[in-house]
């Protein structure tokens, strides 16, 4: 199960697509499940209105060890994506709900 979760955490990543295109990304949240640690991450915008315009979704991606570096990974196999997608929004739901 989850423990020890992180919301709003606020770092921020740039992330490079397949094409090679980077974009700024904030962490809005940090998981443990099933000995892996993963990330959701929302879109950075340094324009208010643009945060604003943005669809809302997240990405979720995997925290790997290779040569040695902590990188962020895509996560390959769909069901363990869907898993720890639905993981972030039970937590983040219930983050939320107790602030308001």
């Amino acid at each position: 199960m989850a423990n020890e979760n992180e919301f709003g955490a606020g770092m921020l990543y740039t992330l490079e697509d397949e094409e090679g295109n980077e974009q700024e990304f904030e962490l809005l949240g940090e998981m443990e499940y099933e000995d892996a640690t993963y990330c959701a991450l929302i879109p950075f915008y340094e324009n208010e209105e643009d945060l604003l315009n943005d669809d809302g979704e997240f990405i979720v991606l995997k925290k790997e060890v290779i040569d040695g570096e902590e990188m962020l990974c895509t996560i390959e196999d769909d069901a363990e994506y869907e898993a720890i997608g639905e993981k972030f929004m039970e937590e983040l739901n219930a983050y939320y709900d107790e602030e308001d």
